[in-house]
């Protein structure tokens, strides 16, 4: 980069400010949809760190998965999708989510 061209810092945008923590959170009509809004556009990517065994155990998974609906793969995002689908969809299953937090902790 030359002297005199600007520096990328100076070009990127503002942080974006913190959200108020005493504010509600939205509900949502569908999963990951707001009400009127659109379910394609913009989308925020989440990671996991998983031991090697349970990524092993996973890729196993989904080779049987894959077999079963007749796929070539089943990725992890279909999995992770489906499971924080159900997760905010189901009562039970969010609750023993918790448990399960709590009792590793």
């Amino acid at each position: 980069m030359e002297p005199s061209s600007p520096s990328f810092r100076a070009n990127a945008a503002a942080p974006a400010a913190r959200a108020d923590p005493a504010a509600q959170t939205e509900r949502l009509t569908k999963v990951g949809q707001k009400s009127g809004q659109r379910t394609r556009g913009p989308r925020t990517r989440r990671t996991v760190d998983l031991t090697p065994a349970t990524h092993r155990a996973l890729d196993i998974w989904q080779r049987e998965a894959a077999d079963r609906l007749g796929f070539a793969r089943v990725t992890g995002q279909e999995i992770l999708c489906a499971l924080i689908e159900q997760l905010l969809s189901d009562s039970k299953l969010s609750a023993d989510v918790i448990r399960s937090i709590g009792a590793r902790r």
